[in-house]
């Protein structure tokens, strides 16, 4: 007599479960450390521009005498406008950058929400080259 028998080379629900469970366990792990090194990295570039912005600045008053005001913010939305000081903001930066100057001074201002949160995080950097993070959005 020929009895042919099954092969059971395949996974039961069980075993499928506790894998769906382990990569849960490990995904609600690891989303919250990359959403803060998604934020840090913005926060990074928004830095380098802000340094950008105060290197051409002090080029700009070189040749004229006094710091640039442009007529309305620079965005991904409207990237040319700091053109005259050879800065151009590209996407996909979420800052929208604005500067207040005159002869002697000025002070540029980059607001973004990072993180989709309430908190807006503020940059601004001066004259003098002193960049502060006015309000971090990061961890708040």
């Amino acid at each position: 007599m020929n009895i042919k028998r099954h092969n059971d080379n395949g996974f039961t629900l069980i075993e499928l479960m506790i894998v769906v469970v382990i990569i849960g366990i490990l995904a609600a792990m690891a989303i919250p450390r990359f959403m803060e090194a998604s934020t840090k990295s913005k926060q990074t570039e928004v830095q380098l521009i802000m340094k950008q912005i105060y290197v051409n600045q002090r080029s700009y008053r070189q040749e004229a005498n006094a710091y640039y005001q442009p007529a309305g913010a620079a965005s991904t939305a409207n990237p040319n406008a700091f053109s005259q000081i050879w800065v151009e903001i590209m996407d996909p930066c979420k800052y929208s950058f604005t500067i207040v100057a005159n002869a002697t001074s000025f002070t540029c201002t980059a607001t973004a929400n990072i993180d989709d949160d309430a908190t807006i995080d503020t940059w601004t950097i001066d004259e003098n080259g002193i960049l502060t993070n006015t309000v971090n959005d990061v961890g708040a």
